[in-house]
């Protein structure tokens, strides 16, 4: 069962980088820049998109904000938003994407990640697994999207951060 765990996890972190490769490809065709907003995949979009010579012409840099504070304090999200909805919200999301862009003028997109993990921390209204992101462009909307991933903290975190890479990537070809 261990083979099988490290082999599904060296798979998803391949599909990761090769994801991560192609969304730099697609920031530099359409001449756009990326800033991440991540809390439980822990900068692993930003490890993703830097893992790649070459990436820092399209790639402004990452916020890590695990706690509620740092959200906060880094990239504005607002206590109202935290104490009505919760970390793990559309609209904590949708406010770290925002952020995000704010506090990184050259940006010309966003992506934020908040989830649960694992292996605790879940409830019945938030499972371990329920992961939400956003994209927020300028001068644009920020949209939303929840997944609920299955597998164990590496996966549910490599899983999210590619979804991540897809959302920006979707979000870039229909801008």
């Amino acid at each position: 069962m261990h083979n099988v765990h490290l082999l599904v996890t060296s798979a998803l972190q391949e599909k990761l980088l090769a994801q991560s490769s192609a969304m730099l490809n697609m920031l530099r065709h359409h001449h756009a820049k990326i800033v991440t907003a991540e809390s439980c995949t822990g900068g692993l979009v930003a490890a993703a998109l830097t893992h790649h010579a070459g990436s820092s012409d399209v790639t402004e840099g990452g916020f890590v904000t695990y706690s509620n504070r740092m959200k906060q304090v880094v990239l504005g999200v607002r206590d109202a938003t935290l104490l009505q909805f919760g970390a793990v919200s559309a609209e904590t999301v949708e406010e770290m994407a925002e952020g995000a862009l704010h506090m990184s003028p050259d940006a010309t997109l966003a992506v934020s990640v908040s989830g649960i993990a694992g292996p605790s921390g879940g409830s019945e209204a938030k499972p371990v697994g329920l992961v939400w992101f956003a994209t927020a462009v300028r001068n644009g909307a920020t949209i939303s999207d929840a997944q609920n991933f299955a597998g164990d903290r590496t996966q549910i975190r490599t899983l999210a951060a590619l979804h991540a890479l897809e959302l920006a990537a979707k979000r870039l070809e229909t801008e």
